[in-house]
């Protein structure tokens, strides 16, 4: 990958005023709103491993860079892990807009059909999976505050966005989608206590964990937004995670998963609108999935992850929705 090498050593070289050697590049497929790049720059005689997150030419959501690079810089340093944002770029001098930040090194992420992939160290994992999305859910940093819009109805806003996905990119009539759409039209909760910061795509596949199941980074913030925690707990509670397990992301049984959130939090779960969610889950995973095919067909994407995107996760949530709402009797 000359091109990128080149742009990245030219870039750096102006932030940090000398030659910088670029070595290892490396995409990383498997986000869906950014290419992603790891690297190794070398510069003075130090080297130091980063990773790159540009906008990409095809994608299944539009997300605003600067947001996510917001919310690395809001909670760096807390007690939500994240990477530390180094250059955030609105134009095209990464090749196109984006942003580079520190990698964390000998981390790994569980693959979606990795069976029991933290093995004895699941609860450990879950410990600090929901500590740190409690965490997040407690407070809104002041950089986020400012760049986050505050919707009146959370529920109504994410419903309506997700509907404007599918109708956008819908490549046939999908009536298990519309039928949750009705369903989750019917009941809508009111408005959450309070607003939090909601990560929007909180679940396995997006936490690093070291050798010895520490979590090291929470990353792919693109979908941040503020809105009902709950959003964020019925996602990451989601089958489609569990990797073939009955615990939250193979880690937590679900009862001390929350009551891990809870005390973070200081909030409380309230049930019927985690209900509402854990529908709207499906129904947003559904939406993605039809937004990923309709990249593949019309040939915007060739990304492996968008193929496996449209075949799998689609099908699953298919079928897990039609289950749902025959026991909601919808």
């Amino acid at each position: 990958m000359p091109e990128i090498s080149e742009i990245l050593s030219a870039y750096l070289g102006a932030q940090w005023g000398g030659a910088v050697a670029i070595s290892g590049l490396k995409r990383f497929h498997g986000g869906s709103a950014r290419e992603t790049y790891r690297f190794d720059a070398e510069t003075a005689g130090s080297t130091r491993g980063l990773v790159l997150r540009r906008d990409p030419v095809s994608s299944l959501i539009d997300t605003d860079r600067s947001i996510e690079y917001a919310a690395l810089q809001g909670f760096h340093g807390t007690g939500v892990p994240v990477p530390e944002p180094l250059f955030l770029e609105s134009g095209n001098a990464l090749g196109s807009p984006g942003f580079i930040m520190a990698e964390v090194p000998a981390v790994h992420a569980a693959g979606l059909l990795e069976a029991e992939p933290y093995g004895a160290a699941a609860a450990a994992v879950g410990e600090t999976l929901f500590t740190a999305l409690g965490t997040m859910h407690a407070r809104v940093p002041d950089a986020l505050a400012a760049a986050l819009d505050a919707p009146e109805s959370p529920a109504s806003a994410r419903l309506e966005h997700w509907v404007q996905a599918v109708e956008r990119h819908a490549l046939g009539p999908e009536p298990i989608f519309w039928a949750g759409v009705r369903w989750l039209r019917r009941h809508l909760p009111p408005p959450p206590p309070k607003l939090s910061v909601v990560h929007g795509d909180y679940r396995s596949g997006n936490f690093l964990i070291d050798d010895a199941g520490v979590i090291r980074a929470i990353v792919d913030w693109e979908m941040v937004h503020l809105g009902d925690s709950h959003e964020d707990l019925a996602w990451v509670m989601d089958p489609l995670w569990a990797h073939g397990s009955d615990r939250p992301g193979a880690t937590l049984p679900e009862a001390a998963a929350l009551a891990v959130w809870e005390r973070a939090s200081d909030m409380a779960v309230d049930p019927a609108r985690l209900h509402w969610w854990r529908v709207m889950a499906q129904v947003q995973g559904l939406a993605i999935w039809i937004s990923s095919s309709a990249e593949i067909a019309h040939g915007r994407s060739t990304d492996p992850a968008m193929i496996f995107a449209a075949i799998y996760p689609y099908r699953f949530h298919n079928r897990s929705l039609a289950r749902t709402l025959q026991g909601l009797g919808a």
